[in-house]
């Protein structure tokens, strides 16, 4: 089953493009400056032909991944509207829990993967009833 609509995040429209094409300007005006002549070396993406906003969307559109990191469709949380509650069961449903990356209620500005594991090590804990741990001062 595909829960993930094909294109997400894909470039679409034109307004899409803007901040791409203008992010490899800026990074070609960077890479040319003085302080970074020991480390320049030939452009191989997308390449010294590519000299208009035109084929550097082009260029984009044949070579832009996206690398998403979903999160928050099965959001945790003490309110009505959210999916799960906060000992990851999913409200109406018994026998149930979410233990991935779908509960975090705000998208993390850090490694998704770190805090999936953490989530699912919360998620033993509160399987096998372990008590929270005390909290560390490091």
């Amino acid at each position: 089953m595909i829960l993930i609509k094909e294109g997400l995040g894909m470039p679409g429209s034109a307004r899409d493009f803007e901040p791409l094409v203008a992010g490899v300007w800026i990074a070609r005006e960077v890479a040319r400056q003085r302080p970074m002549e020991r480390w320049r070396g030939e452009e191989i993406f997308p390449g010294e032909a590519a000299q208009s906003d035109e084929a550097l969307r082009a260029y984009i559109r044949k070579a832009a991944m996206p690398f998403h990191h979903v999160c928050g469709t099965c959001r945790m949380g003490s309110d009505d509207e959210a999916v799960v509650d906060t000992e990851l069961r999913v409200r109406g449903v018994e026998g149930l829990r979410v233990v991935d990356a779908s509960v975090f209620p705000d998208v993390v500005g850090a490694n998704t993967n770190a805090c999936v594991l953490m989530i699912g090590e919360r998620a033993a804990d509160l399987i096998l009833g372990r008590p929270l741990l005390a909290p560390a001062i490091l």
